[in-house]
């Protein structure tokens, strides 16, 4: 009989040397220490940070608030080690996500958990420096969780700015978060100990940098039957507000904004380090030089007319332009300098405007003064009136179809002529205090003459008479001369219908949009009103979101079936977006027609091109060629081929003696 032999313990990992007590960390600190330090102990040692899926969500949540970016946008994690933030992005329906580290392991370990997940991201190794990656190929790069300033040398810092100053295109943005380097420099720990888990401990030690620029770590990991399995060293830069300011204006960054600081949560509470308080900002990429178009193609020579943000507009938050307007305005800037085969200037000052309208030489008027004359929406039709008159071609909808869909109760009519099915409605004239009401409920209150949801918030729905009553005196009082419209409150999806091109040229749908409601706290009524675009401290702002429609293909047929012919009856020009809601028995019902719909990239039109894979600026482009094919435009003005994004633009304030090009 055979006897047992007794199994063979597994054999220990070799022990790895300590140092012992070190006067100066900074002396044994290699040139490249970031080149060996990602491993699985990294995992470990820094676990309870990131790897913390709170933390990582609300990470995601800042560059998703934050940046310009929609679900087909190009966005770059650079650094991304274990690909947490892109894993993330992927999951909350961001379409092209990339990922770029040094560290192969992490890199490996994030494409795993991306395939046992089942997300589509494109990870690979690569160095910050010089990510190889193609030229304007990207909308947002973010460098996320205190992975910036790694380097011994500050210039090689520059160089990861120059990098990806060179990927991102006009439109793009840096999305940056690194540690608040003044707070660190003064509240370091100089020593910690933590258990990171039931068998392992690290020892920290810290000490400022000799140039007092850095701040140098020591760990020393500890396996409590093994011993010492790691003393290891590593620095970073310690980067203020200010100097991450003047190095990001240095390497060409705009527009740089501060978001305030973040706290790191930890599952064993205990040292953060360098994740303890961190800078947020953003910046929006540098002016490179524009490519010439190929060929011998004209430039055309495009003047933008826009609201006059000097003037009060009652729509708006406070009745006036706000920061979030003119940053609007800034990123259709940055979309239009991607368009290489035009050239544009910009007309916002309303007083003047008659006059320089009147001096203007241009090939085509890009007509986004959706605010109306003077900032009055009821003046919408008279700037195309205007370029009538003087005989300039211009892009959208001509006087009378904005002054046709400006009026509800009327679009409700051709609507009804079409057999385009529409909600019951009860029209009460200004004044009007013997009207028949209807009985009714649930109903809605807005005005017949209206843009930009005014008039329509949370109250508009009224579940009884006394309701009913209330919300039409206040909208009285808001608007004494406008007839109020009483109508269906529709409980079912609501959906858009965005067109771009002409009858004569090609008309096409978007994807259909859906309107999300599910976030929304209970209690509120599932509306697109006021407060979902103007209020940004509303939950109606911050939890109403958009998607793709999943509808049966007889039923998306039929709405861009009846948005075509309402296109054409009304004579839409270029682009039109046509709002729908479904009853409570399924029917889909017209709510109302936009000629001319809000072009900001946040808006219907752009996330509707978003599900479709066509970029902001690839939009207004379309936008654009719709209307030189219906003009039959060609460049009529010599205008030079511009050599970078700055020439392409005049200044939004012109004045007579600047018209020229």
């Amino acid at each position: 009989m055979a006897l047992a032999t007794k199994p063979k313990r597994p054999k220990r990992p070799p022990v790895r040397s300590c140092l012992g007590p070190v006067s100066d960390l900074e002396q044994h600190l290699p040139e490249e220490w970031w080149r060996k330090l990602f491993n699985a102990l990294y995992v470990k040692t820094d676990g309870d940070v990131v790897e913390n899926s709170e933390n990582t969500r609300r990470e995601v949540d800042f560059i998703v608030s934050s940046a310009a970016i929609q679900p087909h946008s190009a966005i770059l994690d650079l650094c991304c080690g274990q690909g947490r933030h892109c894993l993330e992005l992927a999951r909350r329906g961001f379409k092209n996500v990339m990922g770029v580290d040094r560290s192969r392991y992490l890199i490996r370990l994030a494409k795993k958990r991306a395939q046992g997940e089942s997300l589509q991201v494109n990870f690979k190794e690569g160095d910050a420096r010089n990510p190889r990656l193609p030229e304007t190929s990207i909308d947002c790069v973010c460098i996320m969780g205190n992975s910036f300033g790694y380097f011994s040398d500050k210039q090689d810092d520059e160089k990861v700015l120059a990098a990806v100053a060179k990927i991102l295109r006009p439109s793009g943005q840096l999305v940056l978060d690194i540690t608040d380097g003044a707070h660190m420099h003064e509240h370091f720990e100089k020593r910690s100990w933590e258990w990171i888990d039931e068998h392992h401990f690290v020892c920290r030690e810290r000490s400022i940098s000799k140039e007092g620029d850095r701040l140098i770590s020591r760990e020393v990991i500890v396996q409590d039957e093994i011993g010492v399995i790691a003393d290891q060293f590593y620095a970073e830069r310690l980067y203020t507000r200010e100097s991450v300011s003047k190095l990001l204006e240095k390497t060409g960054f705009r527009n740089i904004r501060h978001h305030g600081h973040v706290e790191a949560l930890s599952d064993r509470d205990q040292d953060l380090g360098m994740m303890a308080r961190r800078i947020l900002l953003t910046a929006d990429a540098p002016v490179m030089p524009a490519r010439k178009p190929r060929g011998k193609t004209p430039i055309l020579d495009v003047t933008i007319l826009m609201g006059d943000p000097r003037l009060p507009d009652t729509v708006k938050r406070g009745g006036q332009f706000n920061p979030e307007d003119l940053d609007t305005v800034r990123k259709l800037r940055d979309a239009l300098s991607e368009l290489p085969q035009y050239k544009f200037r910009t007309l916002d000052n309303h007083s003047t405007l008659e006059r320089d309208l009147a001096d203007l030489r241009t090939d085509l008027v890009f007509n986004l003064c959706d605010e109306g004359l003077n900032n009055d929406a009821f003046k919408e039709l008279h700037v195309p009136a205007m370029l009538d008159v003087l005989d300039i071609p211009y892009t959208g909808g001509a006087p009378g179809c904005l002054a046709a869909c400006y009026d509800k109760g009327l679009v409700r009519a051709v609507a009804l002529s079409l057999d385009v099915p529409v909600p019951l409605e009860t029209y009460v004239r200004a004044g009007d205090q013997g009207a028949t009401l209807p009985s009714v409920f649930p109903a809605l209150l807005k005005p017949n003459f209206g843009d930009s949801s005014i008039g329509i918030t949370k109250d508009a729905v009224v579940k009884n008479t006394k309701q009913l009553l209330d919300y039409l005196e206040h909208l009285r009082v808001l608007f004494p001369k406008r007839p109020i419209l009483v109508q269906e409150y529709l409980t079912g999806a609501e959906y858009s219908v965005g067109m771009i091109g002409n009858p004569d040229q090609g008309l096409r749908a978007l994807p259909i949009l859906e309107v999300d409601f599910s976030r929304l706290e209970k209690g509120l009524p599932p509306i697109l009103g006021y407060e979902s675009k103007w209020e940004p401290d509303s939950p109606y702002w911050t939890q109403i979101r958009y998607r793709e429609a999943n509808l049966q293909d007889a039923v998306q047929q039929q709405l861009i079936d009846n948005s075509a012919k309402l296109f054409e009856r009304l004579n839409c020009r270029d682009y039109a977006r046509f709002d729908f809601r479904a009853d409570a028995k399924g029917e889909i019902k017209l709510l109302e027609v936009n000629p001319n719909p809000g072009w900001c990239w946040d808006g219907k039109l752009n996330i509707m091109a978003g599900f479709q894979g066509m970029r902001y600026s690839e939009l207004l482009g379309h936008i654009l060629q719709s209307a030189v094919e219906r003009l039959g435009v060609t460049a009529r003005v010599a205008a030079a081929s511009p050599t970078s994004t700055n020439e392409r633009f005049s200044d939004a304030s012109l004045t007579k003696s600047s018209l020229a090009p």
